[in-house]
């Protein structure tokens, strides 16, 4: 779609910019590592991430927006053969792909072998805004190849998966921040959306609190399912963020790549 990249690409930095920003002036926990070695870090992993896809958009050749723009030339899917209005096929397309996301993050916990790509999202030690960009390439492309195949599927309109993938991509970011919200604002806004403390427990080093808040942009599956969890154990200040490795390995590009082959 015309503008589609540049617009996605101005909307991701400004919410990027405006996160980081907000961080600063209301932090909610002291940093364990400096923001430079882990953002540079961070960073790198983004943007190996996109060129994995770029490869994988020469293999296939079609990414989740080409492929919902190829289901409905040939008229696959489901809301194809429904022929629903654009804006209920709109809404269904959001809340259906939120869901099958929340559903492949519990999963990507219970497959072992899914686990140790995942885990180099949870190995980072600190979790703020960069840490929603911080995912292991193969993870990167076996989310992607699980989307493209949910779009055959259902035949969604491709003004709803971008519109999913910017909402994903904005919460994601939002959620990770280390941002202090008023307690009052954090619980009116989870009732709908997940809000950083609601996925920061989700990041504690204990296995019983990282198993649970999967979502990354509607509150509603973890009530749902039965994985919510309010608040951490130890409060927000005294949880640890992260794995076992309590250590500057996570805040290591290296390391960070090779982690998913290690023992």
């Amino acid at each position: 779609m015309e503008n589609e990249a540049l617009i996605r690409l101005g909307i991701f930095i400004g919410l990027f910019a405006t996160l980081a920003l907000t961080e600063a002036a209301l932090p909610r926990r002291t940093r364990r590592q400096p923001r430079s070695t882990r953002w540079l870090t961070n960073w790198a992993i983004v943007i190996l991430d996109t060129l994995t896809l770029r490869l994988l958009a020469l293999a296939l050749p079609l990414l989740a927006v080409g492929a919902a723009l190829d289901a409905q030339a040939q008229g696959w899917g489901l809301m194809n053969a429904l022929d629903l209005p654009l804006w209920l096929a709109i809404i269904l397309t959001v809340l259906i792909f939120d869901l099958a996301i929340w559903a492949q993050h519990l999963i990507t916990h219970k497959i072992p072998l899914l686990w140790r790509f995942h885990r180099v999202h949870h190995a980072d030690r600190d979790i703020d805004v960069t840490t929603a960009i911080r995912f292991h390439p193969v993870e990167i492309a076996l989310s992607m190849l699980l989307k493209i195949g949910l779009v055959y599927l259902l035949g969604p309109p491709a003004i709803g998966i971008i519109a999913f993938e910017i909402i994903l991509n904005g919460t994601a970011m939002f959620n990770h921040a280390n941002i202090k919200l008023p307690p009052t604002l954090d619980a009116a806004i989870r009732q709908v959306l997940v809000t950083p403390d609601m996925h920061r427990v989700h990041h504690s080093v204990h296995r019983y609190e990282h198993d649970s808040n999967y979502g990354f942009a509607l509150s509603i599956w973890d009530r749902m399912f039965g994985t919510y969890i309010a608040q951490p154990e130890k409060g927000h200040k005294d949880m640890e963020i992260g794995l076992e490795w309590q250590d500057d390995r996570p805040s290591k590009l290296g390391w960070s790549l090779w982690l998913p082959f290690q023992k």
